[in-house]
């Protein structure tokens, strides 16, 4: 649990139409108010990646990967060995960059000749923010993260939409704490 950060302001709490009184209540016990901290497994929980199979062998064909891509509306996988360990991603930038301007066959190049390498790719754990995965995919321009579990596999993937997702989850879950207060539900622990 964390403290509410100090951009949730009393101005910002007055569009909810709270009496006076109420957003002074607020306001004397704004830094007894706390919420979950986002969590890169939050993020999974709301990501499509979490229920579909969001992996592919590095030995199968561009097309291949593609084809998942447009089978799953997704625009990202984890490549894998044959033993299932992740050896690089490969995405739609990948393919748009290393085949199509170059003038390369999608039925005919290997994933691996064109993903990006697992020694140069960006991961994270699950226990990492949300506010730490995004610094790392706007540091490097990228839209996906692979998760890694204790061991280094892979155990999901999100996207930036999944992060944005998590970030307006866990705001809506801060106004209605402060909201549920002020109107004097549940104390300073939230609404029951």
């Amino acid at each position: 649990l964390k403290q509410i950060q100090p951009f949730i302001t009393i101005n910002m709490l007055s569009r909810l139409s709270l009496s006076t009184r109420a957003l002074s209540r607020v306001a004397a016990a704004r830094t007894f108010v706390t919420v979950e901290k986002a969590t890169a497994e939050s993020a999974l929980d709301l990501s499509g990646y979490k229920s579909i199979d969001y992996t592919i062998n590095e030995d199968s064909t561009v097309f291949d990967a593609v084809s998942k891509f447009a089978a799953f509306n997704i625009g990202c996988l984890v490549t894998v060995d044959a033993g299932g360990s992740m050896t690089g991603m490969i995405s739609e930038r990948d393919y748009i960059n290393k085949i199509a301007l170059l003038g390369r066959t999608s039925k005919d190049t290997a994933i691996k000749e064109i993903s990006t390498k697992s020694s140069n790719l960006i991961t994270a754990s699950l226990d990492e923010s949300v506010e730490d995965c995004m610094t790392k995919m706007l540091s490097k321009d990228i839209r996906h993260l692979p998760l890694v579990g204790k061991n280094k596999e892979v155990v999901g993937m999100i996207s930036i939409k999944d992060l944005v997702r998590t970030v307006v989850q866990e705001k809506e879950q801060t106004i209605k704490v402060l909201s549920d207060f002020a109107l004097g539900k549940g104390g300073h622990y939230g609404s029951e």
